[in-house]
């Protein structure tokens, strides 16, 4: 029975995390943190028909591929979520590559903003778990994005659209008030922790449930 609680610690699927919150709400930090310290964290790369820009590397930025390549990807379902800017560049989640790591135990961080996660929840069911971060007030989320740079502009344009972004953040599966990155960062880590073990992502379960049966009648039959 060790070999097979081993084998059953081993073997379960990956899970989709999907990070969602506020400009400024600290999401990019959070999730670099969580793959420097957890090596079963893939971060998804998405595809882009847009060119590639100065610093930006293949396969580590996006994947970069021509309209015709993107529309052929398109026209095959091979997206999990795929979005289209207001500047006309298109970005999609290959459905091959995240079904790649899930199989293998490997859980996949991702940051998408609603549209995307919509899609994903369709197509993927139960590998999917929403994340919010939400801001410990308003004014503390304004401080931040003046002291990273953003102009008064820009700070009161992100504003105004706060208000329906606060509203989809809200009806994640979880939220986290992002008030010191270190705390943050530990809750996450736990929620991660705690979707691992689910029994919908046990994929070895039923293996080691019928051992457990067996084993069960043998000692029934060992004790007549």
């Amino acid at each position: 029975m060790k070999d097979v609680a081993d084998y059953l610690r081993k073997t379960r699927r990956g899970a989709m995390f999907i990070f969602d919150g506020l400009s400024g709400s600290g999401k990019n930090t959070v999730i670099e943190r969580l793959i420097k310290q957890d090596k079963n964290l893939k971060f998804s790369i998405s595809v882009t028909n847009r060119p590639m820009r100065e610093g930006e590397k293949e396969g580590v930025n996006y994947y970069y591929v021509t309209d015709e390549k993107y529309n052929d990807l398109l026209s095959q379902d091979a997206f999990y979520e795929h979005v289209e800017s207001d500047y006309g560049n298109k970005y999609g989640t290959l459905r091959s590559e995240v079904e790649n790591f899930l199989k293998v135990g490997q859980d996949v961080l991702f940051d998408l903003d609603f549209p995307g996660i919509v899609q994903l929840k369709g197509k993927a069911g139960d590998d999917v778990v929403t994340i919010g971060l939400l801001p410990p007030s308003i004014r503390a989320l304004k401080e931040r994005l003046i002291n990273r740079g953003d102009d008064l502009a820009t700070i009161k344009k992100r504003m105004k659209a706060f208000r329906t972004r606060l509203s989809y953040i809200a009806g994640y599966d979880y939220v986290v008030i992002n008030d010191n990155i270190d705390d943050t960062v530990a809750k996450v880590q736990r929620i991660i922790s705690g979707e691992r073990m689910k029994r919908v992502r046990q994929i070895g379960l039923p293996v080691f449930m019928k051992d457990l049966f067996d084993e069960l009648n043998e000692v029934l039959n060992e004790a007549e």
